[in-house]
């Protein structure tokens, strides 16, 4: 999943990208409101984390006009305000969930799941397909029950390609979903994961639609 967190504290926006990172998303991290809108509307995110005291403009607003341009976005609100009114304010603007500051990392990322949930994109905490099983909870890969070893991207390839089984993937697809803006892409960075990851799962399981993409059948 690419996250855009949109958060002003700078070693809380640093900790919880690491922390986010180490879950498998890519997270990209703008300061101010009106970076978060630009950005939402002409890169590919799939959620939004929206701290609502910003520098430039108040969060509720920022989230109005989110949803006003793209409303099937998912947001989630991050709030340190006193009260009950701003976050009902926000889930009424279309929020889809907030958290209060302060809040464990393992609660962030149980709200995720269950936004992931809510977009079809994650339905259960494991993902089998023939002998291959994926834990999205532990970020953890078994073939035939023992576990497989994977570096941090290929486990992110494996699940956007295991969550849509069936469906092909293009390599422009899968490039959105594993790097952050800014990050150095070489033109076979996508083919060398699948080289690599076909070494490690069973054969066929990853099929190349030659022009198009990648795709994941049952064997």
């Amino acid at each position: 999943m690419r996250i855009l967190l949109v958060e002003d504290d700078i070693p809380l926006a640093r900790e919880l990208k690491t922390s986010l990172n180490n879950q498998g998303h890519a997270v990209d991290h703008v300061e101010l409101g009106q970076h978060a809108l630009s950005s939402a509307v002409t890169q590919d995110c799939n959620l939004v984390i929206l701290d609502l005291g910003l520098p430039d403009m108040d969060g509720l607003e920022v989230l109005k006009q989110l949803k006003l341009s793209n409303k099937g976005l998912p947001v989630l609100i991050l709030t340190a305000r006193d009260g009950v009114e701003n976050k009902v304010t926000g889930l009424d603007l279309g929020a889809d969930d907030y958290l209060s500051k302060p809040f464990s990392s393992e609660e962030l990322f149980a709200r995720i799941r269950v936004i992931e949930r809510k977009l079809g994109t994650n339905d259960s905490a494991l993902i089998t397909i023939a002998n291959v099983s994926l834990d999205t909870r532990a970020n953890t890969l078994s073939i035939d029950n023992a576990d497989v070893r994977l570096s941090r991207r290929e486990l992110m390839i494996t699940k956007a390609l295991m969550e849509q089984e069936g469906r092909i993937q293009s390599k422009d697809n899968l490039e959105s979903k594993l790097y952050q803006w800014g990050d150095e892409i070489s033109s076979n960075t996508i083919e060398v994961h699948i080289s690599n990851l076909r070494k490690k799962l069973p054969k066929d399981f990853i099929h190349t639609i030659r022009g198009v993409g990648y795709v994941v059948r049952k064997i």
